[in-house]
């Protein structure tokens, strides 16, 4: 019986989780992750893997420890990259390494990831273990393939896409698919919901990097233009850059060698909305999350994917 009726119901039964029943072997690992878990943040993976479940015909109740180590997988990806991006603020509070420092930050992590492994592998037959584990190479390998593009000015589209692919939609296709696995979805219907998770996390990647060039800093719980200040290549500057603008080259150019201000960030962001590559960025996130729809094409009628569905559409609202 399908018992995921409404995204505020997996929501709640996810916090419900990570509030009563998550704790490690070490104090300070758990105390780390509660603090980064209390932060906030949509539980979009864990909400994925229940839905994915429910989807296929499932008690999504069965599945919270699953849907819970995949949203544990992404914080401990989330420790690292403050660590990698020298970051001070996650999710509008200090970086885990501003409280503990850049040692215990990345001990931590390592330690999370190996908490949750021993955890899968005891408990899941393959190819659960093997999904995972595949998936944080995916992402290690798109994080290393991120910092050898910074800075690439002539960065194609579709590197992008391969970096989008590994380091954020990987981890997605991941919980979806192990929901559905979980589960005992049918092989169409695990393949779609993996594709789902694939195109969906790509989106939202490029929602994320959307974001980091229209929104306030208190709505997306960092600086704005910190993708800038990093030297990354986006979506948005990838395409702005792409429609030949002079100005705006010259502009990242300066600011991209070190010979900028921070004055030319605010100004940066004013070029990419004036040769429309928001705009242009709002058409591939549209684009995307369509695709994630129809991938979704094999499942049956129910709440469950109507829900997925909805998340894929937030994703090309503006």
């Amino acid at each position: 019986m399908e018992t995921v009726r409404d995204d505020a119901g997996v929501y709640a039964r996810v916090e419900r989780f990570f509030d009563e029943t998550f704790s490690t072997d070490n104090p300070l690992i758990t105390e780390a992750v509660k603090r980064m878990l209390a932060a906030g943040g949509k539980r979009l993976r864990p909400r994925m893997t229940l839905l994915a479940a429910s989807a296929c015909g499932d008690d999504a109740d069965e599945h919270l420890y699953l849907a819970a180590y995949m949203e544990l997988i992404h914080v401990a990806t989330l420790i690292h990259d403050d660590v990698v991006d020298n970051a001070s603020t996650r999710r509008g509070v200090n970086a885990t390494a501003i409280d503990y420092g850049n040692r215990v930050s990345v001990l931590a992590g390592d330690y999370l990831f190996a908490w949750i492994f021993k955890n899968v592998t005891a408990n899941y037959d393959a190819p659960i273990p093997h999904i995972l584990s595949a998936t944080l190479a995916d992402i290690c390998d798109g994080e290393v393939l991120q910092l050898r593009s910074l800075g690439v000015l002539d960065l194609p589209v579709e590197t992008y896409v391969d970096v989008a692919r590994k380091k954020t939609a990987s981890l997605f296709a991941a919980s979806a698919e192990c929901g559905a696995i979980a589960a005992g979805g049918s092989p169409d219907q695990v393949e779609a919901l993996r594709e789902y998770g694939d195109l969906y996390g790509i989106a939202f990647q490029m929602k994320d990097d959307l974001l980091d060039v229209t929104a306030d800093a208190a709505a997306i719980g960092k600086p704005v233009g910190n993708d800038l200040h990093e030297r990354k290549m986006t979506i948005p500057l990838i395409l702005a850059l792409g429609t030949g603008d002079a100005a705006l080259r010259a502009r990242v150019e300066t600011y991209y060698d070190g010979r900028g201000g921070d004055a030319d960030v605010a100004a940066i962001v004013a070029d990419i909305a004036r040769v429309g590559a928001l705009d242009l960025t709002r058409g591939r996130i549209a684009d995307y999350a369509a695709r994630a729809k129809a991938a979704l094409a094999p499942m049956g009628a129910s709440g469950a994917k109507t829900e997925l569905e909805r998340l894929a559409d937030a994703l090309a609202a503006d």
